[in-house]
Order: C-alpha cells, then structure tokens, then sequence
C-alpha cells in the first residue's frame, strides 16, 4: 500500500491527479494540505481523507509515503525541499520552481533522503512525440535547423481558468510559464542544450501575466525553436513541425496527423507520407504511473530532476 497526502488543490490538474492515485486499489490517499484551508478542507471531505492545515505535521505522519505538489509556483521550493527532506516521495506539476536556486535545493535533499521525484512532462510519452525523437535520432532529417510547436487553448476568453492563474507572483508568469512549459521541455529533449532566448509577450485580456507568447530559442548546435502559446486561441490544434537539411516531420494540425518527408538516401519520399497509427512507437506510461512503479521498485522515470531544472532553466531566460 501506497500512502499519499495531496498538497493542494491550486492547479487545475489538481483533481486529474486526485483521479489518476484512486485509479490504483492498493494506493490510498490519506491527507490534504492547502494553503487555503478552506479549499483544502472541502477537497479532504470529497476524496475522504483528512485534512491537517499544517504541512510540517503533514509530512511528519507515517501514514504518508509520498506527495502530489499542485501548490503555487511559488512555492514549490519550500514544499518539495521539506517534503523530500522528510523522506517523502514526489510527484510535482511543471515548473519545477521559478529559480534554478529553488531546483538545486529540491534536488540536493532528494539525493539527499533517496526519495523517488517525477515531474508531469505527458508530451514526452506520445507517440506522436516519439516518433519525432525517433526521426531525428535515426538521421532522417539531417541536421535540424528549425523546430516550430504551438501549444494553446481559450482558457482565459472563456473564462474557464481560474483567477488565480493570473497572479504573477504565485506564478511566477502566465501563459508561457504554464502552458507553454510543453513546447519548452520538448525543445531541449529534441535539439538540446539551449544557448539565447528571446520572447515577445502580451496581454489580450488586460490581467497581469501574458495569456499570448512567443519565444524563439537558439541552441549550441545552431537549431532555432520557436515556442507558441496562447490562453486566447479557441480551437487550436497542438502542431509540431521539425525542418532539417533532409527533410522535415510534422504533426497534429488540423489532421491530427504524421507527416514524414525525406530526402536521405535510401528513405526518399515523393511529398510527405501520412505515418500510420501502428508505425509510431507505443506511448510510455503516464508520468504518475512512472512514478508509482518507481516507488514500487518497478521501473524508471523518464523526466526527473535534471530535466525539471532545465525546464526552469528555460523559463528563467524566456522572462528575462
């Protein structure tokens, strides 16, 4: 049996995790923290567990073995250094934290205590996403030179966004450093080490944080990506387009598609081919099942520490 306290109810994926522990009959969730109480004391009478309004008390139970941190931004530092400190387990929502000093101290009592860490990265397992990675680590591109991904919804227009969400202090930014986080984490798994960023940023609905963004990123090996996000966009299909030398792969859109074209010796193509469903690689677990089978001692976790702070990293350059 698996224990875990939710600490709060902030993000709006708060209860998509809620759902994904209780999915598990062996895993049980035993206590709520929020940083409103009030909230906090609603959700543990929904999820029938209790509610303890202090998180060191919280942390310090041993009916508790791991942590699900949907906290503000701004306080991921404090909550995952004390709860890995504790010796608890960690599922985290992206960012990391808004600093890379926050990343280091998080990481530093994670080596520290030997707890297992997983931040929610679900691009990374989709086919689709894959079978970009593999296009471009099989050399079917040649080198790549532009990577385009788009990454939006209508949140804020159609009001469904909570109010919270546009407070730049508890995060730390808006449109780009929530949303935008996927296009940025798929950027340096797919062309690496990043090297300059540059952003354009606005505001359509009038809040304090950008709910339209656009950074353009220039890698160490000359690949330029371009990020987009949008909380103004109704209906817009996530894409990702990735140009080489030798061709380019595009996905989503309109079509929901693959396309492949090639010009590589031996892999030519005459246009684009459409990739069919069952040529794309299989979709990894979700990261919370990564992460249960890692504190189970049954596997791996894809996207951990290093590549929380990169994505932090990332952010830090982008608002700068």
């Amino acid at each position: 049996m698996i224990r875990i306290a939710m600490l709060s109810r902030w993000h709006v994926h708060a209860d998509d995790y809620a759902r994904q522990v209780r999915q598990h009959p062996d895993i049980l969730i035993t206590a709520i923290w929020d940083e409103i109480p009030e909230r906090g004391e609603k959700w543990a009478e929904e999820l029938g567990a209790d509610f303890e309004p202090n998180l060191d008390t919280l942390l310090a139970r041993t009916d508790v073995d791991a942590v699900v941190v949907d906290t503000p931004t701004n306080l991921h530092g404090m909550v995952m250094e004390k709860a890995a400190l504790a010796g608890k387990h960690i599922f985290t929502e992206k960012v990391m934290a808004l600093t890379l000093d926050e990343c280091d101290a998080i990481a530093e009592a994670v080596k520290k205590t030997g707890v297992q860490f997983c931040i929610s990265f679900p691009h990374r397992i989709l086919s689709m996403n894959l079978y970009v990675k593999k296009v471009l680590d099989d050399g079917l591109l040649g080198t790549p030179t532009l990577l385009r991904i788009r990454n939006a919804h209508d949140g804020a227009v159609a009001g469904w966004l909570p109010e919270h969400f546009y407070d730049p202090v508890a995060c730390g930014g808006g449109a780009m450093m929530d949303l935008g986080a996927h296009p940025m984490y798929l950027s340096r798994w797919l062309l690496g080490a990043p090297v300059s960023v540059q952003s354009t940023f606005h505001s359509v609905t009038g809040h304090e944080v950008e709910d339209n963004a656009v950074s353009v990123i220039k890698f160490e090996s000359g690949a330029i990506a371009i990020s987009e996000t949008s909380l103004v966009s109704p209906n817009c299909p996530f894409a990702l387009e990735l140009y080489g030398t030798k061709g380019n792969v595009l996905i989503g859109g309109s079509e929901n598609s693959v396309r492949l074209f090639s010009n590589l010796a031996g892999h030519e193509t005459k246009g684009h081919v459409v990739i069919p469903v069952e040529e794309l690689p299989a979709a990894l677990p979700m990261p919370m099942e990564q992460w249960i089978e890692a504190i189970r001692g049954k596997g791996g976790i894809a996207f951990g520490l290093e590549e929380g702070r990169q994505l932090t990293e990332m952010m830090v350059a982008a608002y700068r």
